[in-house]
């Protein structure tokens, strides 16, 4: 079984620099594993790697998508899959990067095959909350479906809607088809994990000044193409996004929408380190040294030691 890296860890912690290293050293193709970094209209704000980098190796799945389209981790896995397959036809070492925790889950252990919702159950559910509102919707789903309701949040209108679909459709809570039901598990390449597990403290700073460093770049003009878009769409969960949209509206001032969207990329860092800390317990964990662009010679002599003798 031909051999895939994984590399995953939290936003601004360097993936894709990291990713770019282990590319040359060992002729490989890098695979976007980032659920926002699939969207063509925001390649500043999901900080897509740079043009030059992907001239230099192959890079596969960033931007291939409008915003006005979902992806779910089952497509998105297929596309993978595929990619990786390309890959090892080439003659490459496919290196799937992101901090998506449940597109690697997706790949590495499979989904739990669900029914097809009918567009009319959705639709319903959609009609639903934009008539209660997130906070009532999500006291209602907690009433009629108290485990689905635990695991969302009045913020994530996506999963909410789900969660209530799922359950008008079937009958029974999306909770209970993932825990009676077997994943379908993939087949493909023996994945190698590394994950970056950077200190508290720089990667916060780092989130900071890279976030700055978009709005400078050119985030604001992403926001204003986008402001108009239905605000479901999962392209409009990019971090950031809604804060630049506020201040375009003229709702808060632009200071304002910047420390509100540093804020929130910390705490997201924060979710995804205590994700990747508890999901994949076996993979090789890296901890780099600020800055996270410039890796040092021993971790890469590290990387390069686990990815040899790996089989």
């Amino acid at each position: 079984m031909q051999r895939a890296v994984i590399l995953g860890g939290p936003t601004a912690s360097g993936k894709s620099a990291l990713a770019l290293a282990i590319a040359r050293r060992f002729g490989g193709t890098v695979i976007n594993a980032d659920s926002l970094q699939v969207y063509r209209e925001l390649p500043i704000l999901t900080a897509q790697p740079a043009r030059d980098a992907q001239a230099e190796v192959p890079h596969r799945l960033y931007g291939f998508l409008p915003a006005t389209e979902r992806c779910s981790a089952a497509r998105w896995a297929a596309l993978a899959q595929a990619e990786i397959a390309a890959a090892h036809a080439q003659g490459r070492l496919p290196i799937v990067v992101g901090g998506t925790g449940l597109y690697l889950r997706a790949l590495r252990h499979g989904l739990v095959p669900l029914p097809e919702i009918p567009p009319a159950a959705r639709e319903a559910a959609k009609q639903r909350l934009a008539e209660l509102g997130k906070a009532a919707f999500h006291a209602e789903l907690a009433r009629r479906d108290p485990g689905m309701a635990a695991r969302t949040r009045p913020s994530d209108p996506q999963r909410m809607v789900r969660a209530w679909e799922v359950l008008e459709a079937t009958g029974r809570s999306l909770a209970d088809w993932q825990a009676a039901d077997t994943p379908r598990v993939p087949d493909g390449a023996r994945f190698l994990t590394l994950v970056l597990m950077p200190e508290r403290a720089p990667l916060n700073a780092a989130c900071d000044v890279r976030f700055r460093a978009m709005v400078e770049g050119g985030a604001l003009e992403e926001a204003l193409a986008l402001r108009d878009l239905d605000p479901g769409l999962p392209a409009l969960k990019a971090l950031g996004l809604r804060e630049l949209i506020a201040h375009l509206r003229g709702e808060i001032s632009l200071e304002t929408a910047i420390a509100a969207a540093q804020q929130a990329t910390r705490r997201y860092a924060k979710r995804q380190m205590t994700w990747f800390r508890h999901q994949v317990p076996e993979g090789r964990q890296l901890v780099p040294a600020a800055p996270f662009e410039q890796f040092s010679e021993s971790i890469l002599a590290e990387i390069d030691n686990f990815i040899r003798n790996s089989g």
